[in-house]
């Protein structure tokens, strides 16, 4: 299938800012109505049974067509915000709700998204290439797009204050500790002290990479790369003792703003006033179609919505599909941000669903505690355990740390909690021993890569876990009872997750 073939043969839909999605898919659907003929009370056993892994797998088939539309641009299958496999991934989500009729009010909002794109980047350090040094994300290029010589211009206090700059950092490579504030601060100071590029060092020791993110573009932001501690260690130890260190720093990247498109879609029935909403991303990175991350969840919630329809409910249940999580939780972030407080207080929690089904998969439940986060939190979370626990499945926590869609949620105050199946984690001797696979392994081996297609799928995995976006979707639509009301004006403990988190999506902002 190639973009320009295709879009000259459909129709449009108008956003509510003019961003136009193109109309791909008019699959043929099953029957909606409920084998009696009626629409019964949702019943959490009578959804999970209609879940159907040749149904999911269908629509992931599907989804890396559309995937392929992005090759013309990008020469590869993306799904990545502002390709023409992001608008198909849109056209199909919003197309498969229409057909469900008037059980779903749909509507789109469109949002201004920055998009970075990284495409060539080389760091020397003396006479080292260091394997750890990465660029991060949404960092502009250096001058020209060219290399920039300099040496490094050691930085104090971490560069979160102008006056952390001594005044050799101008014409030079700020070095920077990383801790204490964002890294597009740190980034910024070094921009206005004069300095050509920088490079932010980590403060834990290791090896690895770790993915950064310089956040909201500033002028003043400077081409800038990370680096592990211990490759750093060397250039301290010269530059303790006033010994030069040259280096030479090249980045070939863009930073632009493009408008997309957030869709929720809510049921016409339910209490309006008692919302049960639920969310998955729907872009993936630029290297490669997301069919894991996040296709599975993007399809679960378009299969359990599907499914929903044969029910009654008493509660409204709304869902999501946000763009732009990929560079940084964009879509979710400003549809809370934009939510007036009376709509903010109608939502009695968020379900996030990211990544349903990954090959080397561990039932992995986010730790969300009632100490830390909005309280409603750990009920949501004890809904999943009890539901693994009741199918005879093993299942984990993991940290609760502002890795996807719910951060925002958490921050303006509305209970959230969520399940996995893991992304570039390794997966342990004793998970092995809990759910099989590969021990040593990250649980998706194709994390952010080209290889994440249909095959990066494991159907059995994303089926239960489809079964249990189903149940908390039905538990929660049919009665609040015994969950915690909202508490909008709580004052959160100290210590507590605005404090403690350092991720806003996949990438570590301080």
């Amino acid at each position: 299938m190639r973009v320009s073939s295709t879009l000259a043969q459909c129709a449009t839909i108008v956003g509510a800012v003019g961003l136009q999605i193109p109309l791909f898919w008019k699959p043929s659907q099953a029957p909606l109505d409920h084998p009696n003929g009626t629409k019964p009370l949702i019943n959490s056993t009578e959804l999970q049974d209609l879940i159907s892994g040749d149904r999911l797998y269908a629509r992931a088939k599907k989804l890396f067509e559309i995937a392929k539309l992005g090759e013309d641009e990008y020469n590869h299958p993306t799904r990545v915000i502002g390709s023409a496999g992001h608008l198909g991934t849109l056209s199909y989500i919003y197309e498969q709700i229409l057909q469900l009729g008037d059980y779903y009010q749909l509507s789109n909002q469109s949002f201004p998204a920055v998009s970075g794109n990284i495409f060539q980047y080389r760091l020397v350090i003396g006479n080292d290439v260091p394997k750890s040094a990465y660029p991060m994300s949404l960092t502009p290029p250096t001058r020209d797009k060219e290399p920039v010589y300099g040496n490094l211009a050691l930085v104090k206090n971490q560069g979160c204050q102008s006056t952390d700059f001594p005044p050799e950092v101008a014409g030079n490579i700020a070095f920077i500790e990383r801790g204490l504030c964002p890294f597009g601060t740190k980034s910024e100071n070094a921009g206005r002290a004069g300095a050509i590029a920088a490079i932010v060092y980590d403060n834990q020791n290791g090896s690895s990479p770790f993915g950064g993110t310089l956040g909201t573009p500033s002028p003043y932001h400077v081409a800038t790369f990370s680096l592990s501690k211990d490759e750093a260690t060397p250039y301290l130890k010269k530059l303790a003792k006033n010994k030069p260190v040259d280096a030479i720093a090249f980045i070939d990247s863009e930073v632009k703003t493009i408008l997309t498109i957030n869709i929720i879609a809510q049921t016409t029935s339910g209490s309006a006033s008692n919302i049960v909403m639920l969310g998955a991303h729907s872009d993936s990175v630029a290297s490669g179609p997301g069919i894991n991350d996040d296709g599975t969840g993007t399809l679960s919630l378009l299969e359990v919505a599907t499914q929903l329809t044969k029910f009654s409910l008493h509660n409204a249940v709304r869902f999501a599909w946000w763009a732009g999580e990929e560079e940084g939780l964009l879509g979710s972030d400003y549809y809370v941000a934009t939510l007036p407080r009376a709509e903010n207080e109608k939502i009695r929690m968020f379900m996030d669903y990211d990544m349903m089904g990954s090959p080397n998969f561990a039932y992995q439940v986010y730790n969300a505690t009632n100490a830390r986060n909005p309280v409603g939190s750990q009920e949501l979370r004890d809904l999943y355990v009890g539901w693994y626990e009741g199918q005879g499945l093993n299942y984990t926590f993991i940290p609760f740390d502002g890795r996807s869609d719910y951060d925002g949620f958490i921050r303006n105050g509305i209970p959230g909690g969520g399940i996995a199946t893991g992304a570039e984690g390794v997966k342990s001797k004793v998970e092995k021993e809990m759910f099989g696979g590969r021990e040593g392994e990250w649980y998706d081996p194709c994390y952010h890569q080209l290889c994440d297609d249909v095959g990066n799928v494991n159907v059995s995995a994303w089926v239960v876990n489809t079964k249990l976006i189903a149940h908390s979707v039905a538990t929660y639509a049919e009665s609040l009872e015994g969950f915690p009301k909202r508490r909008v004006d709580e004052v959160r403990m100290e210590g507590g997750y605005e404090e403690e988190t350092k991720f806003h999506g996949a990438k570590m902002f301080w």
